[in-house]
């Protein structure tokens, strides 16, 4: 624990430390509860026709002990609760270690809608290949899924970002030489079948697993024909009489023996280069970042105190420390890994003139540092991490006179055009331009994960809420419509309700906006495996900036 200056900012770290210690427990009862899948019910019918769960599939396959992350645990939260519901897409991927090789592992939960592709489920997949490519990381398919969710075709089958764009990245990643490795561990039918074949290799579970164009049912309706789906598709014919499979195995964990073995003789790619040297724990106590970090979203704390408890020996050299305040840049370590740091500031700072800027709102002076250290980083390839806690750019006529949208369409360019590998920490707010400015989902992070703090959003809650609120009352007065006092707190509240929904990271987490909600502990380790996997594919072009306002 920080030493203390009073006895009020020890109870204001207290408050606080309680406040993330509430949101960390709340972050853990959902996440118990979307590790179930389908619920107990599912998973002993599962048990009961010989088969692991996805999630047991997965512990049995990495290397014991090993690290791992998971990706999109949240995708699907809160959603299709007419259909009942699809716990994490329906779909588990983590980032791990097979015969240590780190990889990415797709396995469909069967136990969620027989594995069916539900629109997020379609999604949250896309998003793994995307990494796979973006990292030349190997991947592994666990497959047992009953194909496209029919009651939803229409948002999940014909569109570019939809289910076939799967199959096109199979061959993309194919020809990238990227691993891509298929285990057929139940159901996988019409265009689903397409996956394993176009995989490296592919194997198959004998009696549970089958594939096929068109099962039995379907078979007998359009030609006539009687046939069990064993004889049809299972691990005898594609084995031994179509060819389809490479591989045949009595069970799951046979299956994912093979896999183990398969997977330990993959030899090793060419490196990005990053600079790592050995490891060290911060020396101050990254506990205390729950206790630092405050509950208020508008009130000031210094971002250098989070900076020194994820960073090794909590060391950094600031860039432009005595220039540009409201944004911190700084060279460090994260588990050995060199990194540059851009991390918004909320603490009240004061410029050479004496005037004081507002917390988390990025003005000129820091837009320009930000960018040329971004700039930097790309010169020096050193990947860069991205601490959000902004409220946007600094409006009102002093800063447009100034040329804010030119400081900040320098800030933007840099981050988009940054060949350098990025990560990004949403920590609080993440508002408006800002979003974007810090390396946003739409600035292409290879992982974006939020602290159960974050929020995501075009502006803070209180001043959505009241544009709002202005915008329906006008609405209601023009349709003739009597406003009283009573009726407006009413709406307000509506809104604002609404409003703080669709802020939440659970929101965010569930549309796939964020990778993932994490504990803020783990934030080192996200950084560093994701770096790690960075680190298989080198960096292919020079960074460029294009034609930039000066």
């Amino acid at each position: 624990m920080p030493e203390f200056k009073s006895k009020k900012e020890e109870l204001e770290f207290n408050k606080n430390e309680d406040f993330m210690k509430l949101q960390v427990s709340k972050l853990k009862t959902h996440l118990n509860k979307i590790e179930l899948g389908g619920g107990p019910k599912k998973i002993e019918s599962q048990h009961k026709k010989g088969k692991l769960t996805a999630r047991e599939r997965i512990d049995y396959l990495i290397d014991k002990g090993c690290r791992t992350i998971e990706l999109g645990a949240f995708a699907g939260f809160d959603m299709y609760a007419e259909y009942g519901g699809c716990p994490a897409g329906g779909v588990v991927i983590v980032i791990a270690y097979v015969g240590g090789t780190q990889c990415l592992i797709v396995a469909n939960d069967a136990t969620v809608k027989a594995g069916a592709w539900f629109p997020i489920t379609g999604k949250k997949n896309l998003r793994a290949q995307e990494i796979a490519m973006e990292n030349n990381l190997p991947i592994i398919y666990l497959v047992d899924s009953a194909g496209v969710f029919l009651p939803m075709q229409d948002e999940i089958f014909p569109d570019k970002e939809h289910f076939g764009r799967i199959f096109r990245n199979n061959a993309v990643m194919s020809s990238m030489g990227i691993t891509q490795i298929a285990a057929v561990m139940g159901s996988c039918v019409a265009g689903g079948a397409y996956l394993p074949i176009m995989s490296d290799e592919s194997l198959i579970v004998d009696k549970t697993g089958t594939i096929f164009l068109a099962g039995s049912y379907l078979v007998k309706a359009a030609v006539g024909e009687a046939i069990d789906n064993e004889t049809l598709g299972g691990a005898t014919t594609h084995c031994e009489i179509s060819g389809v499979c490479d591989y045949k195995a009595k069970d799951d964990k046979d299956c994912l023996d093979k896999i183990r073995f398969l997977m330990d003789k993959i030899g090793s790619k060419d490196k990005a280069g990053f600079n790592r040297k050995k490891a060290s724990e911060p020396k101050e106590n990254p506990d205390d970042i729950l206790g630092i970090f405050p509950e208020n979203r508008s009130k000031p704390y210094e971002v250098r105190d989070i900076i020194k408890r994820l960073v090794d020996n909590s060391e950094f050299e600031e860039y432009k420390e005595l220039y540009g305040k409201s944004i911190v840049c700084a060279y460090a370590r994260i588990e050995g890994w060199a990194v540059g740091i851009v991390a918004n500031q909320r603490e009240l700072v004061k410029t050479k003139k004496g005037e004081m800027q507002f917390g988390g709102v990025i003005y000129n002076d820091s837009a320009d540092k930000a960018a040329r250290f971004i700039m930097n980083c790309n010169q020096k390839k050193i990947p860069l991490v991205f601490l959000q806690d902004v409220t946007g750019f600094m409006v009102g006529s002093k800063s447009e006179h100034s040329g804010i949208i030119k400081d900040g369409a320098k800030l933007v360019n840099a981050v988009a055009n940054s060949v350098v590998p990025k990560f990004t920490i949403v920590m609080g707010n993440s508002y408006g331009a800002g979003n974007y400015a810090m390396c946003g989902k739409a600035y292409d992070p290879r992982l974006i994960v939020g602290w159960p703090t974050a929020q995501i959003a075009v502006m803070g809650g209180s001043q959505a809420a009241q544009t709002l609120l202005q915008i329906e009352v006008a609405a209601l007065k023009s349709r003739g419509e009597e406003i009283t006092e009573e009726k407006q707190a009413e709406l307000l509240k509506t809104i604002e309700d609404r409003y703080y929904k669709q802020t939440s990271p659970y929101y965010a987490a569930a549309r796939l906006w964020l990778d993932a909600i994490i504990h803020p502990n783990d934030t080192r380790k996200w950084i560093s495996m994701g770096i790690e996997a960075a680190n298989n594919k080198p960096i292919e072009k020079p960074f460029n900036a294009g034609v930039l306002q000066t």
